[in-house]
């Protein structure tokens, strides 16, 4: 199974697009500013994306744009947890802090968790990470607050980066390879208000409906679950530590929750549709219910399973007597927060191409993944890390931006990481959503295998933390 989703993702790499034919040059885009760098999307990742170019000391001299559509947005701390909450991986915290965003996070809020356990519902079968050193494994912020991190750093260089809020783009002219004298070599780009700009190299970070991508006639695959994401914000029954990331899978989908202070913590419930529909506009006390039940019921499980998977976990207690982690009990939550409900369809997605001529898909334009593995904006993050490095590169040497020399450079490097991990997810997306014996008993056994061989884990850790 995993081998034909791989196939899948990977069967249109292998050709190119060709490049859109460009209409005649107009006198109107002569007076239109020419930026080196245009990022279209101005939310967590096309926000990061700029301020990272912006702080890069070979883009000093360069002029960047960044469009987004919303107005500008001037945040201030509220009492209440926000109920969109992204999974920082330390990775990411080390690219937001290489242009200084991570501590501008610090100083507002986030939780970090050192240790993750995730268990299955239809049997005893449970994983642990957990680091020897007791670092922090990751961290759970707002997004909120980390658009606010990044709007103060993007501030911080207003004078290389200039952010167009309340602009969406509506139309684009794309370049050949080779332009003559009555052709542009660059991306003209039409925004909503009827103004243009030109730019070397067009980035898109417009989300998994991307209309860079669309316009740039760029194959996406795309798959819907059949599932809906419901989250919220909760108040656990006591204070505690909490510093665990807690998920469990159930024959629905996986629910997590995620620590977000010592008394709060933020609820990731990945389920049918019908059933999130309920989740959404069931009572406060009846949605408390569930989600307790969800995170300690036994109700799915039968006796061969338990049994099968008991005389697994002692014949590895014999063969590795320290492999094994120690279960926690997941807290109790007491209420939810009011209006903190929200649901938001689940699906999978990924673009045949990051790259053309003079163009660039980063995040959920590139890609989309389900949000079991909390990996989304990592992926995301990871794009523009690598991205910025090969353009910081092209700029010292004196290089074009738009080339393709270096941008294919950045998707194949990005493509081998990100179609693994897709592929990874969406199988045990597939694996974990049955209540079927034989593959509830061949999940059991791999999940206690897992559990017992600690190089693995640290092999699973080591790449989720990138």
């Amino acid at each position: 199974m995993a081998a034909a989703c791989g196939r899948a993702l990977l069967a249109p790499l292998g050709g190119r697009m060709r490049a859109c034919p460009r209409a005649p040059l107009r006198s109107l885009t002569a007076a239109a500013p020419l930026y080196d760098v245009v990022v279209s999307g101005g939310g967590m990742v096309g926000s990061a994306m700029a301020a990272a170019l912006g702080h890069d000391i070979h883009f000093h001299d360069k002029k960047i744009a960044l469009l987004e559509a919303g107005p500008r947005k001037e945040y201030h701390l509220p009492e209440s947890y926000s109920n969109r909450v992204s999974s920082i991986s330390p990775g990411s915290a080390t690219f937001l802090s290489s242009f200084g965003a991570w501590d501008h996070v610090c100083s507002l809020r986030c939780k970090p968790f050192r240790r993750m356990q995730v268990w299955d519902a239809c049997s005893e079968a449970i994983i642990t990470f957990e680091k020897d050193d007791l670092d922090d494994m990751g961290y759970i912020v707002e997004n909120d607050v980390v658009m606010s991190a990044l709007t103060k750093q993007l501030d911080a260089v207003a004078d290389r980066v200039e952010v167009f809020y309340g602009s969406r783009a509506v139309g684009y002219t794309w370049p050949l390879p080779s332009h003559s004298c009555d052709t542009s070599p660059w991306v003209q780009i039409e925004l909503a208000d009827g103004r243009r700009l030109q730019t070397k190299l067009l980035i898109g970070a417009d989300g998994h409906n991307s209309a860079v991508r669309k316009e740039a006639e760029i194959q996406n695959i795309e798959h819907q679950y059949d599932q809906s994401a419901v989250v919220a914000t909760l108040h656990l029954s006591e204070a505690t530590d909490n510093n665990v990331a807690w998920q469990r899978f159930l024959p629905t989908g996986p629910i997590a929750l995620l620590p977000l202070s010592d008394t709060a913590s933020s609820l990731v419930w990945s389920t049918s549709h019908q059933h999130a529909s309920k989740l959404l506009t069931m009572d406060k006390e009846s949605f408390v219910d569930s989600i307790n039940s969800a995170f300690w019921s036994n109700v799915n499980h039968s006796d061969f399973i338990d049994a099968a998977g008991a005389m697994f976990r002692s014949a590895l207690s014999l063969l590795k007597p320290s492999g094994t982690g120690v279960r926690q009990l997941p807290p109790s939550v007491a209420e939810v927060d009011p209006e903190s409900r929200a649901v938001f369809p689940l699906g999978m997605g990924h673009a045949a191409q990051y790259v053309r001529h003079r163009v660039a898909l980063i995040g959920d334009a590139a890609h989309r993944v389900h949000p079991l593995a909390g990996q989304g904006v990592n992926l995301g993050f990871g794009d523009i890390a690598c991205l910025a490095h090969h353009l910081s590169a092209a700029a010292f040497n004196g290089q074009d931006l738009g080339s393709l020399k270096h941008l294919l450079r950045f998707e194949t490097e990005r493509q081998r990481h990100n179609v693994s991990l897709i592929a990874a997810i969406d199988l045990l997306k597939r694996l974990y959503s049955t209540n079927l014996s034989p593959l509830v008993l061949l999940r059991t056994w791999g999940l206690q295998a897992t559990n017992a061989l600690p190089p693995i884990k640290e092999q699973i850790m080591a790449f989720a933390s990138k």
